[in-house]
């Protein structure tokens, strides 16, 4: 059976990964990002076995239009990858932006939900889907200045917890991959686009790419039908915590 996927998140890093990923595999790709040139550079590069959904998570009407638009060529779902997600700024609780902390709120956390309420209705229909939840190490534990990008990780992984117990009865396998250092865009939208600090943080290390933690989502979704991936912890081995990073 042929299978459909779409990814958040897939115009850089994790998302794009995946989607090459997946497509390199045979899936059906529906591709969903705020930049659409980028989004096109995809279309371009896999023609027909793609399709580009250009949004942002934040906005619910728009994720339940152009979700509810998807064409029938690409229906149903039955892979979700909520991987739209960032980081904003490295502040300490008392100075932190108002506004970091509601971007971060409104994309890790509310999108994830907008993008999973609009696709459940193809999975319960089927009584097929797979859904993978992009966390991360910041999930797990809380460091300094981490604040509320470590608060909307936790959450995430409480949700990926919650929606695995509530889709139980209707056999939709939930899971999560929480990734810690990834060398990608992370890092310069965390820091606004200072080039050199967010290059700062995968030095003198060999971190993750964003094509390893593909190749973990792949490997999870092409388990049999049993098995369920539930929740998964990936670091480069340098990386211990959070914190703990050894650097040459």
């Amino acid at each position: 059976m042929e299978q459909i996927a779409l990814i958040t998140g897939a115009t850089s890093g994790i998302g794009k990964a995946t989607v090459n990923e997946l497509a390199r595999k045979g899936y059906r790709i529906v591709a969903c990002g705020r930049r659409q040139d980028r989004l096109d550079e995809l279309k371009a590069q896999w023609g027909d076995q793609l399709h580009t959904l250009a949004f942002d998570v934040r906005d619910q009407p728009a994720v339940a239009g152009a979700i509810a638009a998807i064409p029938e060529s690409f229906r149903p779902i039955r892979v979700l990858v909520n991987n739209a997600g960032n980081a904003h700024g490295l502040d300490p609780i008392q100075s932190g932006s108002l506004e970091d902390w509601d971007a971060m709120i409104d994309i890790n956390v509310k999108g994830l939900l907008y993008v999973t309420r609009a696709v459940l209705p193809m999975m319960l229909e089927t009584g097929e889907g797979h859904i993978i939840n992009i966390g991360s190490t910041a999930g797990k534990e809380v460091y300094p200045r981490g604040n509320v990008y470590c608060a909307s990780k936790h959450a995430v992984d409480a949700l990926n917890q919650a929606m695995r117990i509530d889709l139980n009865e209707a056999g939709i396998r939930v899971g999560a991959v929480n990734p810690g250092l990834v060398e990608t865009e992370f890092s310069q939208v965390r820091f606004k686009g200072d080039d050199t600090r967010a290059a700062q943080v995968y030095q003198g290390f060999q971190p993750l790419t964003p094509e390893d933690i593909a190749e973990i989502i792949a490997f999870a979704l092409s388990r049999p039908p049993h098995v369920n991936i539930a929740d998964l912890v990936v670091m480069p081995t340098a990386q211990a915590s959070s914190t703990i990073v050894r650097k040459e």
